[in-house]
């Protein structure tokens, strides 16, 4: 009978075990479904600093509801056992780490399509402000309709500030890590992409990009330059696949990828042999130095050759065209001159064959508008010529018509003026 725990799971056999917990597979008494218990290990909980932050970041956890993470379903502390637990979603299927250790490097298709689903898991994740810092092959878990699930998020924080982590110890997988918190830096979203861009390495060649033993060791490692493109350990992986990959392995956090859906577009652009954007130009912010030369090397050596420019197209020139020839006709065989007589007349003295004349282009039309305009103008132009030798005569009768009227005057006056005189000498004269 499967031992119960937190008087509601039972425990049944182990799904997987590491060194800060262990996974069981339970069944839920209560809502009768299968889920994944993890375990953590006993002497967490005795760290009051871990227990606190562990609960705060279960809350934040759960919280994330979507396809590619893992659903996070209860957590607590069962008393009679004093062992912190966690209650997730159990996905039927198996790990990335589990794919790998059995069938070696991931064909390009199915493992861009994998880290694709990783990449949108994960944005979603940031874009609610939790940061994973454990992402590697083993809490990517793919069940059996292939679809990716991230697990374990919000573990990593809650341990990243305890007590176990002052003593030296290094959280997650070493491999795993980015060159900021190799350092002893904070991890923050660059650091998330960073360890998918190591996942992606591995996926595609089998190996890892950095084979460090000890964290000093692949902090060397790291700041010596770019890993060997992918391309080169995987004939099946393209080159703008390889650069992609290759970006967000990039050592400083500015130069990866913004956000995972930048890398998921990138990925799947390099799968398709296009080139991702800035992937070209990834040494600029490096400085002049041995490791950005060799970077850009590297990168020099993954890119596909840029497109040859094709010459400037010179205008055609017409060729001269051959004279056709003319073969000579066939002579016929000599014939009499009566049969030569027989062939009409009127076939022997054919006309000469005379090309038709090209006909004359169409004479254009005046508009009706450009007509009316022509019409109007000479109908004004004429109304005022008629209209001023009107006026002209009318001036003309007047002046003579007053003229006339002086003369008469001037007549009748003189004349009255001799009939006074008259009248004035005959007064007198008596």
């Amino acid at each position: 009978m499967p031992e119960l725990f937190a008087d509601r799971y039972g425990l049944e056999h182990p799904l997987g075990a590491g060194g800060m917990s262990t996974v069981r597979l339970a069944f839920d008494t209560r809502l009768e479904r299968y889920v994944a218990v993890k375990l953590l290990a006993e002497h967490l909980a005795h760290d009051s600093a871990f227990v606190a932050r562990f609960r705060r970041e279960a809350l934040a956890a759960a919280r994330l509801v979507h396809p590619n993470v893992v659903q996070v379903y209860d957590f607590g502390l069962d008393e009679s056992t004093g062992r912190q637990y966690i209650v997730m979603e159990y996905v039927d299927g198996e790990s990335c780490a589990e794919m790998l250790r059995d069938r070696g490097a991931i064909e390009p298709h199915r493992a861009v399509d994998l880290l694709a689903q990783a990449c949108r898991g994960l944005d979603y994740a940031h874009r609610h402000g939790v940061i994973h810092r454990d992402v590697k092959p083993g809490n990517l878990l793919v069940n059996r309709d292939n679809q990716l699930k991230l697990a374990d998020f919000g573990i990593a924080k809650a341990a990243e500030q305890s007590d176990i982590t002052k003593v030296g110890s290094v959280l997650g997988t070493a491999a795993y890590l980015s060159p900021e918190q190799t350092r002893g830096e904070p991890a923050g979203r660059a650091s998330d992409v960073y360890a998918l861009g190591v996942v992606a390495y591995q996926a595609l060649t089998g190996r890892l990009p950095y084979d460090g033993k000890s964290l000093p060791e692949l902090a060397r490692q790291q700041e010596a330059g770019a890993p060997v493109s992918p391309d080169l350990l995987a004939a099946g992986v393209p080159p703008t696949l390889a650069a992609a990959v290759l970006k967000a392995l990039a050592p400083r956090p500015q130069m990866r990828y913004a956000t995972a859906t930048d890398m998921e577009v990138a990925l799947r652009d390099g799968l398709r042999g296009l080139q991702a954007l800035g992937s070209s130009d990834q040494t600029v912010a490096l400085g002049v130095d041995d490791t950005t030369r060799m970077l850009r090397d590297q990168t020099a050596a993954t890119s596909p050759m840029p497109p040859r420019r094709r010459p400037p197209l010179q205008p055609l020139r017409e060729e001269p065209r051959p004279a056709p020839v003319v073969a000579e006709p066939a002579r016929s065989p000599k014939r009499s001159r009566a049969e030569r007589n027989e062939r009409p007349r009127r076939q022997r003295l054919a006309p000469p064959v005379v090309a038709a004349p090209a006909p004359a282009p169409p004479k254009r039309r005046r508009g009706f508008f450009s007509t009316l305009r022509r019409l109007v103008t000479l109908t004004l132009l004429l109304a005022l010529v008629v209209g001023g030798f009107m006026a002209y005569q009318a001036i003309s009768q007047t002046a003579e018509r007053t003229q006339r009227l002086e003369e008469k005057i001037r007549g009748d006056v003189n004349q009255a003026v001799n009939e006074i005189e008259a009248l004035i000498d005959s007064s007198l004269a008596q």
